[in-house]
């Protein structure tokens, strides 16, 4: 890769009419700020670090796309490109401003002014003859006479540039006190509790999340997923590096205090590439009254960057929601309950843990209920308690009738939509009805993250793989911290590059367990298999199998991959015959890499009565290429609903 160069200094690069400003992160044209995103931003800046050579894609790739983001480098470097040229009225064909070098890279071909180093553009030493001199002192030929008329030709031409000066002021002032930034994205950090009651802290999340979902019901509006923003939540980051982390240029942030029964919320809004401070105001309402003063932040924020909206999102803005103040504590106890059921679902102890947490969960949830029956966000809490559970608890068709109470209670709410669209995935195998579900979310929440991430699996699985790239590129976008679980690459079958991504997880310590995972998926269909069998070893060993972890490692050294597969297997085999709760489709995957086809099919259909989640990929995920052949596997293709056709 070629030595960077850096610029002569962080001030305004000029070509042409326009001009870069890198400390404020804005391209402007005659002075006039234009749109541009954050990617093709980040081109023009390379390019312009060293005008006139090439710059390689891959250094591009290297600089703008870092190896944790699985985007389609190709497909992103083009539409960066093509972005980058609409703002520069720049064309491939003709181009005045970046030349395209095929297979290779970009060149940028403009002839490039930097600022000096006050930031002020540098000037060209001032000559003698300005235009209105020359003709001044051509006209009069005596000495004196000469003189005369240059001393009153510059005084005429310095009032002029003074009275010109002057209106530039004024207007200036007055352009600076009516414009504003354009904020077409945001980003709403986890607002601060400043109680030094620790329990009111879920207060502050939970009115954090109901503005972050108001707000990404704006279609014109970038919103960032809270699992995103979540991360800063005691960052030292500077704001401006929080945008470009983000790619946004506005960031929301403040404070919840509740005192008595009154509940106060400050908010500031803030340009973040600038750090220029916009607008603050707050907002104080009875506590009964918390989620209706959220919607007044929400409604001051749209109208304060002056937003877009549809007549159907302004209605929906304004429409009165009233939810008692302890109904929300009690859902948002709930979904910490959940969170922590959740995360001990697969360890080796999980099953006490797990049912104690989906206990106080329920808990939660009903007193919610049962303090607001109109509470239709806690009957969604509610059924994401039931939508793992076994068949034999009726688990699925709970979840089904509590989703469905919650949108006849909310027709509109996208959270219940993008719900029962997963249900239908996971668990019921409603294809179709799948499908309607997930785009409903969409239209009501065009930023909610994880349903175009669940919508671009749903595509996966039925072999629609372009379809599913474009949302998962939606959802990284909305949402950068984003668990994909395995990511998109591994059943594109670039197993390389999902090495690479999932490598990069498992040094940054991301997702726990799962990124070993993932990445022990990757190294088995990619044919790495001693690598492969560490791995899963590791899995083991996160998830307290400690004895199973140290039979695979003795395995391994004795017989290789297979030796370790067979320790891991027989492990399995050992908890599910006391009992235990053994996901069906681990030890199916392991048989077909052994090769015991009789056995996986015998774990297969354990699966299909219990209606396993992982069987909505049967038809696209790499482990179970060692089965395809088998007129079994076609049959319990068939029986799943999938189509019978992908496109590999």
């Amino acid at each position: 890769m070629p030595v960077q160069a850096s610029h002569p200094s962080r001030g305004v690069i000029r070509f042409n009419f326009f001009e870069l400003d890198l400390r404020a992160g804005e391209l402007r044209k005659h002075g006039i700020r234009l749109k541009l995103q954050d990617q093709p931003f980040r081109l023009l800046e390379i390019l312009l670090e060293r005008p006139g050579e090439l710059i390689a894609r891959e250094e591009l790739q290297k600089r703008i796309w870092p190896s944790d983001t699985f985007v389609d480098f190709d497909r992103g470097l083009n539409n960066a490109v093509k972005r980058l040229r609409e703002a520069l009225a720049d064309s491939a064909e003709e181009p005045r401003y970046v030349e395209t070098l095929p297979r290779r890279g970009y060149r940028f071909i403009a002839e490039v002014k930097h600022s000096n180093g006050n930031g002020a553009k540098a000037l060209a030493p001032v000559a003698f003859m300005n235009p209105a001199l020359e003709r001044a002192a051509q006209r009069y030929k005596n000495p004196v006479a000469q003189r005369i008329a240059i001393t009153v030709a510059t005084a005429s031409i310095l009032l002029a540039l003074a009275l010109m000066l002057r209106a530039e002021s004024v207007l200036g002032r007055l352009m600076s006190k009516w414009s504003a930034p354009d904020i077409h994205s945001i980003a709403v950090l986890p607002l601060q509790n400043l109680t030094t009651d620790t329990s009111q802290a879920s207060l502050a999340d939970g009115i954090s999340d109901a503005l972050i979902t108001d707000l990404a019901q704006i279609r014109s509006l970038k919103v960032i997923s809270r699992t995103s923003t979540a991360r800063y939540r005691n960052t030292t980051k500077s704001l401006p590096e929080i945008a470009r982390e983000l790619g946004v240029d506005g960031i929301v942030e403040g404070t919840v205090q509740q005192s008595g029964d009154r509940v106060r919320i400050t908010t500031q809004l803030i340009h973040g590439p600038t750090d220029r401070h916009l607008w603050a105001k707050s907002y104080e309402r009875n506590s009964e009254d918390v989620l209706a003063l959220e919607q007044d932040v929400a409604n001051a924020i749209t109208n304060e960057i002056r937003v877009t909206l549809t007549p159907r999102e302004r209605a929906r803005l304004s429409r009165s929601r009233s939810v008692s103040l302890k109904a929300l504590q009690a859902y948002l106890q709930g979904r910490y309950h959940l969170e922590k059921a959740n995360a001990a679902s697969d360890r080796e102890d999980a099953e006490p843990t797990e049912s104690r947490e989906l206990a106080a969960a329920r808990e939660s949830f009903d007193t919610a209920v049962k303090d607001d029956p109109s509470y239709a966000q806690a009957y969604v809490g509610l059924a994401a308690t039931w939508r793992d559970r076994p068949v034999s608890e009726n688990g699925p068709e709970q979840a089904e009738s509590l989703l469905h109470k919650a949108l006849e209670l909310d027709p509109d709410l996208a959270e219940a939509h993008g719900a029962l669209a997963t249900l239908d995935v996971l668990r019921q195998w409603k294809w179709s009805e799948a499908e309607v579900e997930y785009k409903r979310a969409i239209e009501l929440n065009p930023n909610f993250a994880d349903a175009h991430a669940r919508y671009g699996e749903y595509l996966d699985m039925t072999g629609r793989f372009d379809e599913g790239m474009k949302e998962f590129l939606l959802a990284q976008e909305l949402d950068p911290g984003h668990d994909f679980n395995p990511n998109p690459f591994y059943r594109r079958r670039q197993y390389e590059r999902a090495i690479e991504i999932d490598q990069n997880e498992v040094r940054r310590h991301a997702f726990g367990f799962w990124s070993h995972a993932n990445l022990a998926f990757d190294f088995d269909a990619a044919g790495r298999h001693d690598e492969a069998a560490q791995e899963w070893e590791e899995v083991m060993r996160m998830l307290g199998y400690v004895d199973v972890a140290d039979g695979m490692h003795r395995g391994l050294v004795r017989a290789g991959y297979k030796g370790a597969l067979r320790v891991l297997t027989e492990g399995l085999e050992a908890r599910a015959s006391q009992g235990a709760p053994v996901p069906a489709f681990f030890p199916a995957m392991m048989y077909g890499l052994l090769g015991d086809k009789d056995r996986a099919f015998w774990w297969l259909e354990q699966g299909y009565r219990d209606r396993d989640a992982s069987f909505s990929a049967l038809n696209v995920d790499p482990c179970w290429d060692p089965l395809r052949s088998d007129p079994r596997f076609a049959d319990l293709v068939r029986r799943v609903g999938l189509p019978a056709n992908t496109n590999f």
